[in-house]
C-alpha cells in the first residue's frame, strides 16, 4: 500500500492555507502601505509644489474672445490704379499672464526691448520709445515711475506696444522668444492714400481727398454716433479705424471685411493662462471707382492753375477777367450723360489724407479744417479767419445764368413763349412791380440785345428776357401771390436735380436751397419769380449742376451719380457690378422741338471751349451774391459734349471767380480734353468734327 501524501494530511493542509493567507494579507498591507505612501507624497507635492498653479487652474472658468480687425479693402480708379490701399504691418503686443509676479523682470524686459530691439533694429523714422512708455503701454497695473498698483478689469486684452515693426525687429524677437516670453507679433494694417504728383504749390496732397474721404478711430464719440444705426457696428473694435467721410464712409461695410478672433483661456482674475486659438479675419472687398485718376489730376491742377492766373497782374488789369481776382477756391464735377458715372470730382484747395494716419495733429486740422468737407456736395470754404469768412461766399452759390436753358424750356412747355416768330425787344433793363413800388433789373453791363427769340435769349444770356417772358408770365399763370407759384417752379427744377439731393448717396450731401420760396414770403412772389428765372434765387452744389447739365444733354433722363463701377473680393472675384440707374425720366414732358430750341441757344462765349474739335453745348453764369461789406460775383459754368451725341457733362464753380466765361470755362475745357484723351478720342469721334449747329 502507498503511504498517504502530505497533501492528504488535513492538519498540514490547514497550516499551508494559513501560511498562504498570511502571505496574501502581508502583500495586501504592503501594497496598501505603498499606495498610501504614494498618495501622501502626491498630496505633499500638490500642497507645497503645485498649489499655485492648481489654484489658478481651479479658478479657470471661461475663455475670452479678442476680436481681430480685418484688413480693409483697397480703392482703385477706373484704370485699376490704386487711390487708397492698405499696407499690412506687424505690431508687437504684450499679454498679461499669471507668471508675471515679478515686476522688476517686466521692467527689465522693457529696457531690453528698447536697447536690444527697438534702438538697434527699428526703422530709422520710427518713433523712439522709452522704457517708461513701453511699460505704460503694457498696462500691467503699475507705473514704472510711481510703482503704484492699479486694478485693470480687462487683463485678457493684449496691449499694443509698437506698430510697424521692421523685419529685423521681428527676426530678433522670434530668435529670442525665451527672453520675451509674454510678447506676440500680430498683423495689422495702415491706410495709405496715393499722392498727386502734379501738385504745383509744393504742398503734398492726395488724389480726390474730399471724395475718397479718410479714416478715424472708432473709439471717438463722434464715430459711435455716426455708426449708431449701423447693425454691423457691434463688431467694430475701439482700436480700429472707420470711414469718416466720402467713399470710405459710404462703403464702410464693403471695405471693412469681417473680424477674426483670438480665443484665450483665462482665470477668474481674467489673466491669460494658455495659448490662444486663432481664427483669421476675412479681408474687405476692393472698390473700383468710376473716377479716372488722370482726369481727376488734370481737373485739380486746372482749378489751381486758373485761380493762380486770376491773381496775376495780367488778369487783374483785364477789363473782364479782373472780377475774379479774389478767387481762392474752385470745384468741378464731370459726369457721363448716358451712365451717370462721375469721372472727376475736384476740390480746391485740397489736402493730404495721409495726415489722418495715426491721428491728425491739431495744427494740421486747424490749417485744413474749413475745406476737409467735399465742397462739390456741401458747404466748404478756403482758409479764412473767423473775421474774414463772412466777407466771402462758401462753395454753395447761386446758379446764375446757367438756369436759363431750363427757364426757357419751362416757358415753352407752359406755352408762355413760342420757339420762333416771337421776339422780345431787350432794351437792357426791365421794370416790374406795382405802380407805386417798382423795381428794375438789368443785363450784365446794362447791355441792350435788341430783338431776341427763345434761343438767342439763352445765347446772349438776357436777364430781361427771362424776367419778362418767363418769370412774370409764370407768376401770373399760377395765381400770383400764393405758394402755388414757387411750388410749381420747384417741381420743374427737381426734375433736373435742382433743389433736391442728387441721389448719389455720398454722406453729407445737401440739397442746395430754393431761396425763391423763402424770399417770396419775405418780399413778394412776383419779385421771387423774376430773380428765380435768371438764377439769382437758387443755390446749388457743383454736383447738382453736373446732374442738371447731364439731364439737359440726355433730354430729360436724370441719372443717379455713380462713383463705383464694381466691387470685387480681395482675391479679385466679382461681388457686384454697379449698373446705371435712371432716377426720373421727364423726356416725354417736353417737346422735341423745345429741346432743340434750348440746346441751339447754348452757345455762350466760353474761353477754351471754342478751341475743342467738337461742338459743346454750354452756358456760362455769373451769380451775384451779397456778403458782409458788399456783393461779389461767382463764376459758374455748365456744358455737355458733343452736341450731336452727348457723352460727358461738366460743371464748374469758382466762388468770387467773376464771369463764368473767364473764371470757370477754361477749367471745363481742360476736363473735356482730358476725358477725350483718356478714352481714345471718344468725344471727337462722337462729335464727327466741328460744324454749324
Amino acid at each position: 500500500m502507498m503511504k498517504p501524501s502530505i497533501m492528504d494530511d488535513p492538519k498540514k493542509k490547514e497550516i499551508t492555507k494559513k501560511r498562504h493567507f498570511s502571505f496574501r494579507i502581508n502583500i495586501f498591507f504592503f501594497i496598501t502601505f505603498l499606495l498610501f505612501s504614494v498618495l501622501i507624497v502626491r498630496l505633499a507635492i500638490l500642497q507645497f509644489v503645485q498649489a499655485k498653479d492648481l489654484k489658478a487652474a481651479e479658478n479657470t472658468n471661461t475663455n475670452q474672445t479678442n476680436k481681430i480687425a480685418p484688413i480693409r479693402g483697397n480703392i482703385y480708379d477706373s484704370t485699376k490704379s490704386p487711390l487708397a490701399y492698405t499696407i499690412p504691418v506687424q505690431s508687437l503686443f504684450f499679454r498679461i499672464e499669471p507668471s508675471q509676479q515679478d515686476k522688476d523682470e517686466v521692467i527689465r524686459m522693457a529696457n531690453k526691448l528698447k536697447t536690444d530691439v527697438f534702438d538697434k533694429y527699428g526703422k530709422p523714422d520710427a518713433k523712439k520709445l522709452e522704457p517708461a512708455e513701453i511699460v505704460l503701454a503694457m498696462d500691467l497695473g503699475y507705473d514704472i515711475n510711481k510703482n503704484k498698483v492699479k486694478d485693470p478689469s480687462y487683463y485678457w486684452v493684449p496691449r499694443k506696444i509698437k506698430t510697424d515693426l521692421s523685419n529685423k525687429e521681428i527676426a530678433y524677437l522670434l530668435e529670442h522668444r525665451d527672453e520675451f516670453k509674454w510678447l506676440e507679433v500680430t498683423e495689422e494694417s495702415i491706410r495709405t492714400y496715393e499722392l498727386d504728383d502734379m501738385d504745383t504749390d509744393g504742398v503734398p496732397s492726395t488724389i480726390a481727398p474730399q471724395l475718397i474721404g479718410y479714416l478715424k478711430s472708432y473709439s471717438t464719440e463722434k464715430a459711435k454716433e455716426m455708426y449708431q444705426d449701423n447693425e454691423n457696428s457691434k463688431e467694430y473694435l475701439d482700436t480700429e479705424n472707420v470711414g469718416f467721410d466720402g467713399i470710405e464712409r459710404m462703403y464702410q461695410d464693403e471695405l471693412r471685411g469681417k473680424n477674426g478672433y483670438k480665443i484665450y483661456p483665462v482665470n477668474a482674475a481674467m489673466k491669460i493662462i494658455g495659448r490662444a486659438t486663432v481664427t483669421k479675419p476675412t479681408k474687405g472687398n476692393n472698390l473700383y471707382l468710376s473716377i479716372n485718376k488722370d482726369i481727376q489730376k488734370t481737373a485739380e491742377k486746372a482749378i489751381a492753375d486758373q485761380i493762380a492766373f486770376l491773381h496775376t497782374p495780367y488778369a487783374r488789369n483785364d477789363a473782364f477777367i479782373k472780377y475774379g481776382a479774389n478767387a481762392q477756391a474752385g470745384y468741378a464735377v464731370a459726369m457721363e450723360v448716358d451712365t451717370g458715372r462721375v469721372v472727376t470730382m475736384a476740390n480746391y484747395p485740397d489736402y493730404n489724407s495721409n495726415e489722418w494716419t495715426g491721428g491728425i495733429s491739431q495744427a494740421t486740422l486747424d490749417d485744413v479744417g474749413s475745406y476737409i468737407a467735399n465742397g462739390s456736395i456741401t458747404t466748404a470754404y478756403p482758409k479764412y479767419t473767423d473775421k474774414e469768412r463772412p466777407k466771402h461766399p462758401s462753395s454753395i452759390v447761386f446758379m446764375g445764368s446757367t438756369i436759363k436753358p431750363l427757364s426757357v424750356l419751362i416757358g415753352l412747355t407752359e406755352k408762355l413763349i413760342t420757339p420762333s416768330n416771337q421776339y422780345y425787344y431787350d432794351s437792357g433793363t426791365f421794370t416790374f412791380g406795382k405802380a407805386n413800388s417798382t423795381s428794375s433789373i438789368s443785363n450784365s453791363g446794362r447791355t441792350a440785345y435788341g430783338n431776341l427769340d427763345a434761343s438767342s435769349s439763352i445765347e446772349h444770356s438776357s436777364n430781361t428776357y427771362m424776367s419778362a417772358k418767363v418769370g412774370i408770365p409764370f407768376y401770373s399763370k399760377y395765381g400770383g401771390e400764393n405758394p402755388a407759384v414757387t411750388d410749381k417752379w420747384a417741381e420743374y427744377l427737381a426734375k433736373f436735380g435742382l433743389g433736391v439731393k442728387t441721389g448719389s448717396g455720398l454722406p453729407g450731401e445737401i440739397a442746395g436751397s430754393n431761396d425763391f420760396a423763402k424770399n417770396a414770403k419775405k418780399d413778394s412772389y412776383q419779385s421771387a419769380m423774376v430773380y428765380a428765372s435768371w438764377g439769382q434765387n437758387e443755390k446749388t452744389t457743383t454736383l447738382q449742376l453736373a446732374q442738371f447739365a447731364a439731364t439737359l444733354g440726355s433730354r430729360g433722363k436724370r441719372m443717379k451719380p455713380l462713383y463705383v463701377d464694381e466691387i470685387r473680393s480681395f482675391e479679385g472675384e466679382l461681388v457686384k457690378k454697379v449698373e446705371p440707374e435712371v432716377l426720373e425720366d421727364s423726356s416725354a414732358l417736353f417737346a422735341k422741338n423745345d429741346w432743340n430750341t434750348i440746346i441751339h441757344g447754348m452757345k455762350s462765349g466760353a474761353e477754351g471751349i471754342e478751341e475743342l474739335p467738337y461742338n459743346v453745348a454750354r452756358k456760362t453764369g455769373t451769380s451775384t451774391q451779397a456778403v458782409a461789406g458788399g456783393t461779389i460775383d461767382n463764376a459758374v459754368f455748365i456744358a455737355f459734349a458733343p452736341v450731336e451725341n452727348p457723352k460727358l457733362a461738366v460743371a464748374v464753380v469758382v466762388p468770387e471767380g467773376g464771369y463764368g466765361r473767364y473764371g470757370a470755362s477754361p477749367i471745363a475745357a481742360k476736363i473735356f480734353q482730358a476725358y477725350d484723351a483718356a478714352n481714345e478720342g471718344i468725344l471727337t469721334k462722337l462729335g464727327g468734327g466741328k460744324r454749324p449747329w
